[in-house]
């Protein structure tokens, strides 16, 4: 089965989603973890997203992730390694009809930076959050199952606005 590329507006319950799946995550990790972001599209208000929830957590080690590989597929995850991001530990949920994507990363990790630099701009800065959400919209449309090439029309969209997001997380938190 292809995948089809979906975006849709934003939907509330998707905050709910977040919630009930970071309780899961938090009793499988227990005290290897230091807090749980909600990442991504769906986690900004009012900005169009494909339907599957990121997660972030941030652990004291990366490398004590793997043991908890098989409580993660009892609840539905398949382990994806790394998965192109080096020192990550990367699950998917759902198959190709996902639900969510978890990202985990070791506390001090510059990865965690950029994912809550490029949320909180796109919450702040209404303008590049609408244009970024059109954009992937149009995409969608144009390549409904081609990820890959959805992902590379974004690509140089989503690199100007995090070059943008760090410089402005960086002075936001300077204040």
């Amino acid at each position: 089965m292809v995948r089809k590329v979906e975006v849709c507006p934003y939907n509330e319950k998707w905050q709910t989603m977040f919630v009930e799946e970071a309780r899961k995550l938090k009793f499988i990790f227990g005290n290897d973890i230091v807090d749980i972001h909600h990442i991504g599209s769906t986690s900004v208000p009012g900005l169009k997203a494909k339907p599957i929830i990121d997660m972030m957590p941030v652990v004291k080690d990366i490398n004590s992730i793997d043991r908890f590989n098989a409580e993660m597929n009892n609840i539905g995850y398949v382990h994806k390694g790394e998965n192109g991001i080096h020192r990550r530990r990367y699950f998917q949920k759902g198959g190709d009809n996902r639900t969510h994507h978890v990202h985990i990363f070791q506390d001090g990790s510059y990865e965690i930076k950029r994912h809550l630099a490029f949320r909180d701009y796109l919450r702040f800065h209404l303008e590049e959050k609408k244009s970024y959400g059109d954009l992937k919209e149009h995409l969608a449309q144009q390549f409904p199952y081609d990820i890959a090439s959805y992902i590379s029309g974004k690509e140089r969209l989503v690199k100007e606005i995090e070059a943008k997001a760090i410089e402005w997380y960086e002075g936001e938190r300077l204040c």
